[in-house]
């Protein structure tokens, strides 16, 4: 069976890809029947390049495109051109519903795009965000604890007069009794 799949070319780190018809049992970069484009994904957005009368001649004798190039086969109309060829569109339609398509497929990854990036903005407004609320528990948490250190202190000084005052009431309490002067005797 033969199947559209991609080819990997390229260096180390920099991968290049070929889209081709090629056995199904070959191995990945094996030899090729017939190379129908190709796509540099170090780009942004992607640099694609599909023959398209290729692309749909290949697919209309029964090969299968893997789920990748299905994918990029729809994202550049290959797909929509070959289902309106079958519906008997006229080339101008085809062609129209064509731009149409791919400048959806344009602003929808424009979108996409965005939505990333302000997700990383979102994560790391959130990290800086509960590094002030970690550092605000701590200052308060220094707070409470010497305010508690304080309290514990005045706690102490209370009793320690507490105590003062107990046994001066004691003494005092002994000391008249010890000390009370003798009456003179009334005649």
């Amino acid at each position: 069976m033969v199947k559209l799949r991609l080819r990997r070319r390229g260096r180390k780190q920099h991968p290049f890809y070929d889209i081709v018809a090629i056995d199904g049992r070959a191995r990945r970069d094996g030899a090729a029947i017939e190379r129908v484009g190709y796509v540099d994904p170090m780009t942004s957005p992607k640099h694609v390049v599909v023959d398209m009368a290729r692309a749909i001649y290949w697919l209309n004798v029964g090969a299968q495109p893997t789920e990748i190039v299905r994918d990029i086969f729809s994202r550049e109309g290959v797909l929509l051109r070959r289902h309106m060829e079958f519906k008997g569109k006229t080339v101008a339609e085809i062609e129209a519903a064509v731009a149409e398509h791919k400048q959806r497929a344009s602003d929808r990854y424009q979108r996409l795009k965005a939505r990333r990036k302000q997700r990383g903005l979102d994560r790391i407004k959130a990290a800086e965000d509960a590094a002030k609320a970690e550092e605000e528990a701590k200052r308060r948490a220094a707070e409470e604890a010497e305010k508690a250190a304080a309290a514990a202190a005045a706690a102490e000084e209370a009793e320690k007069a507490a105590a003062a005052a107990a046994a001066a009431a004691e003494a005092a309490t002994e000391a008249p009794a010890e000390e009370a002067p003798a009456e003179p005797a009334a005649e």
